[in-house]
């Protein structure tokens, strides 16, 4: 099908059009309207990228589907996907329905608030399809805007002050990116993201100030671009906006926050740093991989005194993060599946722990685990899913976290043993924390009067739940689902990767000997 990718794109933009055009009032009828037309768009969305899946050929390393097209001003509007973000596509379309069934309950300004997920939903789309390098940092940069109005109007007290700390953080971050893309289309003369992963970036050392930066005009420009990937992943120490924008979010907005977005970062670095900076990735690979095992033990134990139940969950992220950029930045198969694994599988799972979260928000209207306890005595069917998710996010076998963390753990192993030990302990934090939560807000005696009348899970959220305890257990018991797509692209990755490096140490090798 011509032009599929746009057509995926863009449906979700359209549907926000029609609602801001064409719904008029305020009232439980134009309400009802608003939700429904923003649940068929965003399941029509997901029913369309599913042609992407099924004519996807996951043994071709390139880019497919292709869409290449003059825009204006002399830039080009060009899409594609590969085995990397072909997944990230579908897990962004999957997801959508789920977030737009969470929010039923809106009742404030609830077209715009439906506007805001749909822009957010293209935008993301238009992120891990986008093969021209402006074309990716409009879409980068653009889905700020919906989710800081999603987290500016409808979250909870603090929310302009986590909304302003959202925005700041990660538009800062990208204004570095944005210098070095302006350096890179000057260098390259182009800003097509393929040709431009082709191109050889000087990487001969230099001096600024009496200080010689190692891999020349890679190391900046890897520096550059992982001033905005770090903050969007986040990883320590840049991660303190993320569990102020989780508290006070709404659900669904903690849901794409933790599914999608946080995703951005990961994606980015295997899209643009190592590809393009080969030597700039492998000079800062040591910096990065012990931030990242950092993040693991230090979030994890932050984790452990959280009193509230988001920033723990959100914290959590943190860490899990933690093993994606290691897994990234040891470049090799076990390091980059698990990684990328890792994305899908917490995209599924963490939205998952933020719904479980909303359920009982919804009831109580507090994230105190000390308002809690006994649960399990109301709300049988909630504890059972709870505890499911509470296993996956640990790293249960059977469950897709456990695929996830035990790759990047054995790429981790092959490159350094004490960055994969110091990193394994993370896996015994985690099982701390989550059972910690999990035995507080669900175990025990039903004391408190106020949970004495609460009621059990919905038909429709259990509904919600449903799609994710499938997708879990189904990529625990099967991971080949996810592996054997993203397989050969990810080794074609660090084919070129190695291959670069290689060259680059021979050039370094031989001009020594011709100069002399």
């Amino acid at each position: 099908m011509a032009n599929l990718l746009s057509i995926v794109t863009f449906i979700p933009a359209v549907a926000a059009l029609i609602l801001a055009i064409f719904l008029r009032g305020d009232d439980e009828a134009a309400n009802s309207r608003a939700k429904m037309l923003a649940l068929v768009a965003t399941a029509v969305t997901f029913l369309v990228s599913l042609f992407i899946l099924a004519e996807f050929d996951a043994s071709n390393p390139g880019m497919q589907y292709v869409e290449e097209r003059d825009w204006l001003m002399g830039l080009t509007y060009k899409m594609g996907v590969d085995g990397i973000s072909v997944l990230f596509v579908m897990l962004t379309t999957f997801m959508m329905p789920l977030v737009i069934l969470a929010s039923w309950g809106v009742s404030s300004r609830v077209k715009e608030y439906m506007i805001a997920f749909l822009l957010l939903e293209t935008l993301m789309l238009g992120v891990f399809m986008a093969l021209d390098m402006v074309l990716f940092y409009l879409f980068f940069e653009a889905g700020l805007i919906p989710m800081f109005l999603i987290i500016g109007i409808w979250g909870g007290a603090n929310r302009i002050y986590a909304s302003f700390k959202f925005f700041l953080y990660t538009f800062l971050g990208s204004v570095l990116m944005l210098v070095a893309m302006v350096m890179m289309y000057v260098d390259a003369g182009t800003t097509d993201m393929v040709a431009l992963a082709a191109h050889d970036f000087a990487s001969d050392n230099f001096s600024i100030l009496g200080i010689t930066v190692v891999g020349g005009l890679q190391t900046m420009m890897f520096l550059a671009f992982f001033a905005s990937f770090a903050v969007k992943m986040p990883m320590w120490p840049v991660h303190t906006w993320l569990p102020d924008a989780h508290v006070q979010a709404p659900t669904a907005g903690s849901v794409v926050l933790a599914a999608i977005l946080l995703k951005m970062g990961g994606y980015g670095f295997l899209r643009f740093s190592l590809p393009m900076f080969p030597v700039g990735a492998d000079v800062m690979t040591d910096f990065v991989l012990w931030l990242s095992v950092i993040a693991i033990v230090y979030t994890s134990l932050v984790a452990l005194v959280q009193e509230d139940m988001k920033k723990l969950i959100a914290y959590s992220s943190v860490a899990h993060m933690g093993y994606v950029t290691a897994g990234i930045f040891v470049a090799n198969q076990q390091g980059v599946d698990g990684a990328i694994f890792q994305m899908i599988s917490h995209g599924f799972i963490s939205g998952a722990l933020f719904l479980s979260v909303g359920v009982i928000y919804d009831r109580m209207h507090t994230r105190e685990i000390s308002a809690y306890g006994g649960l399990v005595n109301r709300m049988p069917a909630y504890a059972l899913i709870f505890m499911f998710f509470t296993m996956a996010n640990v790293g249960l076998p059977g469950t897709s976290g456990f695929v996830g963390e035990f790759l990047t753990l054995m790429g981790m192993f092959q490159y350094n043993t004490w960055i994969a030990a110091i990193a394994t302990s993370g896996v015994i934090f985690s099982a701390a924390y989550a059972l910690w939560l999990y035995r507080r807000v669900v175990f025990g005696d039903l004391i408190k009067e106020a949970l004495k009348t609460i009621e059990d899970m919905t038909s429709r959220e259990k509904w919600i739940m449903a799609p994710l305890i499938v997708m879990t257990l189904l990529l625990g018991v099967y991971p080949a689902l996810v592996l054997d797509i993203i397989g050969p692209s990810v080794e074609n990755l660090l084919h070129n990767y190695h291959s670069a490096l290689a060259q680059t140490a021979d050039h370094a090798a031989v001009a020594p000997a011709a100069t002399h």
